[in-house]
């Protein structure tokens, strides 16, 4: 089974603490948002491969590491995921990025899709699906299944904040994607929305509430 990583560094738990407050104004939270995604990006690519290189220093030739293959994509999931692009592309200015747009359904809370836009080598990719919430799980499961239809293997996801359901879930429909977690709430309420979360991260990244 893949790893699921809760996130322990002070710097987000700091930061995380200040996108909980209802008091945080849309600039902020945007701000923070990003910066929790590339501080999380750190621990998530921790396992990715290295090579060798020869180069030249201005004082002798040596062998130096560089990212092996260099091939990254970043997918997320429309629209609040796009509040975490930027902080990712950061640390991975390489990497190419798609989008999947998925809308929760209000009765039944599950996914449906109705955009899908990947890179055309997407399956030869290391890929980090970011959405900044994971509740029901519904909407992570089907993206990740989408990649997987399109011949996707090596596949990690990223939020901020986790429901244990959705985390439950992500776990027996995917037990191969690593999962990268800031904070794991204590449930989800009557409406599946996480307690006790942030509120709508969409509405909060672009100010729509």
């Amino acid at each position: 089974m893949a790893k699921t990583i809760i996130m322990d560094h002070p710097l987000i738990q700091h930061k995380i603490g200040w996108i909980r407050r209802k008091e945080t104004g849309t600039k902020d939270f945007r701000e923070n948002i990003s910066e929790i995604a590339m501080l999380m990006t750190y621990e998530a690519t921790r396992n990715l491969q290295l090579a060798d290189v020869e180069i030249e220093t201005p004082i002798c030739k040596t062998v130096a590491k560089e990212m092996k293959g260099k091939k990254m994509a970043i997918v997320p999931i429309l629209r609040a995921g796009l509040g975490m692009v930027e902080g990712v592309l950061t640390m991975i200015p390489v990497a190419k990025v798609g989008h999947i747009g998925l809308y929760r359904d209000p009765e039944t809370h599950e996914p449906v899709e109705y955009y899908c836009k990947l890179p055309a080598d997407c399956g030869e990719r290391e890929v980090f699906v970011v959405d900044p919430m994971l509740a029901t799980g519904g909407s992570a499961a089907a993206a990740i299944r989408m990649l997987k239809e399109k011949g996707c293997r090596k596949i990690h996801f990223m939020c901020i904040i986790a429901a244990p359901e959705g985390v439950e879930r992500m776990r027996k429909e995917h037990p191969d994607v690593d999962l990268y977690i800031g904070a794991l709430d204590e449930k989800l309420n009557e409406n599946a929305y996480i307690v006790p979360g942030l509120g709508d991260a969409g509405d909060r990244i672009f100010g729509t509430k």
